[in-house]
């Protein structure tokens, strides 16, 4: 057995890509020399460091609990860094054999029997049912990890992004129990040819009427695409990988975050550079447009600024964080803009004044990303009260009343860190995302969990379409998708999306879930008439 430093290396930079620690892996690939190794990272599984330490320790376990002659003996479960030291281990075989013969001793002559735990508990449902993964349908397509997905704001097209150097639109508008797919290649000009990049696509986004998809990557261009999968224009400036991008909602400028610590406004029908904004210390990680001319920046340099079309300097500077801050997003109205942090805090910020309006402390480790309820005041459902969600590496999502900074609502379901939370177009439900393999779907008013699926790996983003009765969400290597089709069943389909949904009763829609790329399945929804 033999093994290069390369190789544990590549697997270190995927554990912390895989992990959520994007600048940490950037940081690392780079001194690592990542990009010149010649290991294929298509070829590579998902969690495959994690795998690999554990059959280590699974094999350090049997050196324990084996006995000389073959025979099983009690083990209490080793942890990790007890395997490594020889002094536990050691003392652990004693202890073992010890046990063995005390047991032998007790047993009189007797047959004993030992009975085996895996310690897999049941998922609470909240006295709903569990959706079956044989029930599913997964669609086939990306060669990595699918990082995110967003749903086209006039029809069924699901975009994805992956760690192929691809982004695809899935076409679900037939509802059939398959969808076609359109692959666009990210390639960049090499020798005069272009050639995969064979960098992440790391974020993407649809602009106000559907017509053109902007993907941004790690290669450092942002590129657009119609929605026949051709290449409109290359957006190149950035002097690394883009971390994220939006268009305004009126289409004609999208707004771009890099590592080279700037953001930048493109003219969408031009592909120029309208104006780049200097003013971080560090990486930029999120932008979010406040209207169709200034928008907010925030950086691992723990600021955020709102900066203005043709202005100089930032007409504002928040600052209070005291760790990177990971996420920003406006309010529906663009009046109090929201931000989380490594520093396990949730902010509120308005422009008439410089401190913060308030300084939520409830979650005991960092918060990934937030989301404000499409409702209140100029949204499409005024007479609801306007919500704030925050999901946390605390295994919780928090729902939060923001006039008073009160939590409503904690969602204490997931096991692995939250990363993604996205409410349906009525505000009603809310579907969140982990590590733990699982989306839920929960009521938003009563905090209850009403479905729930388990996929096949981490979920880094959910998303709803248009209509609020499917959701994308995009997993560790795969795309899935539960589809709610009339009044009797859901579908869930892999790299695409299904749905035709009928009303709930005292709601206008449910979700339908999308996972795992490559498989459809189809699921009795009689008791959603409960929620």
């Amino acid at each position: 057995m033999s093994f290069s430093s390369d190789e544990v290396n590549f697997l270190v930079y995927r554990y912390l890509q895989e992990s959520g620690f994007v600048h940490s892996a950037y940081t690392f690939g780079i001194e690592s020399h990542i990009s010149q190794s010649n290991i294929n990272g298509a070829l590579v599984p998902p969690a495959a460091l994690l795998s690999i330490i554990q059959k280590g320790l699974q094999y350090t376990e049997a050196e324990i609990s084996i006995a000389e002659d073959g025979s099983e003996r009690g083990l209490e479960s080793l942890s990790l860094i007890d395997a490594v030291m020889p002094d536990v281990v050691e003392s652990r075989k004693q202890a073992a054999k010890a046990h063995v013969k005390t047991e032998t001793a007790n047993t009189n002559g007797e047959e004993v029997s030992h009975t085996v735990s895996n310690n897999h508990e049941a998922m609470e449902m909240d006295g709903t049912v569990e959706i079956p993964t044989n029930k599913a349908t997964v669609l086939r397509g990306h060669e990595s990890e699918v990082f995110i997905c967003a749903w086209n704001p006039t029809n069924d097209l699901l975009a994805s992004g992956s760690g192929d150097s691809t982004a695809r639109i899935w076409n679900m508008n037939d509802n059939s129990n398959s969808a076609n797919q359109l692959v666009l290649r990210h390639c960049i000009q090499k020798g005069g040819t272009e050639v995969p990049s064979n960098k992440d696509v790391t974020s993407l986004d649809w602009n106000c009427d559907g017509t053109l998809l902007a993907t941004g990557s790690y290669d450092g261009y942002a590129r657009l695409w119609s929605t026949d999968g051709r290449l409109v224009n290359t957006l190149g400036q950035h002097k690394g990988p883009i971390f994220a991008l939006k268009w305004n909602k009126r289409g004609n400028y999208i707004l771009s975050a890099g590592v080279d610590k700037t953001t930048i406004i493109w003219d969408a029908s031009s592909g120029a550079c309208h104006q780049q904004f200097a003013f971080h210390s560090a990486p930029a990680l999120d932008v979010d447009w406040q209207n169709n001319t200034s928008f907010a920046s925030c950086s691992t340099d723990q600021c955020i600024h709102v900066c203005r079309l043709s202005n100089e300097r930032p007409i504002k500077t928040f600052q209070g964080h005291t760790n990177e801050v990971n996420a920003i997003k406006w309010d529906p109205q663009g009046l109090l803009l929201a931000s989380c942090s490594d520093d396990m805090t949730l902010k509120i910020w308005s422009m008439k004044q410089d401190a913060c309006v308030h300084d939520l402390q409830a979650h005991n480790k960092e918060i990934y990303t937030i989301k404000w309820s499409p409702t209140g005041p100029g949204t499409n459902n005024p007479s609801a009260p306007l919500i704030l969600a925050s999901a946390s590496f605390d295994s919780t999502v928090r729902l939060w009343e923001v006039e008073r900074g009160t939590c409503l609502h904690t969602l204490t379901k997931h096991q692995e860190p939250v990363y993604s939370v996205a409410f349906s177009p009525d505000g009603k439900y809310l579907a969140s995302g982990s590590f733990d393999k699982c989306v839920h779907i929960w009521n938003v008013q009563s905090g209850s969990l009403v479905h729930s699926y388990k996929g096949t790996g981490g979920i880094f983003e959910v998303c709803w379409n248009h209509r609020g009765d499917k959701v994308g969400a995009s997993v560790c290597a795969r795309l899935e998708e539960i589809e709610r089709q009339h009044g009797s069943r859901w579908t869930r389909t892999q790299g695409q999306i299904l749905l035709n949904s009928e009303p709930l009763a005292g709601c206008s829609c449910l979700p339908a879930i999308d996972l795992n790329l490559a498989r459809l399945w189809v699921y009795s929804s009689s008791l959603l008439s409960r929620h």
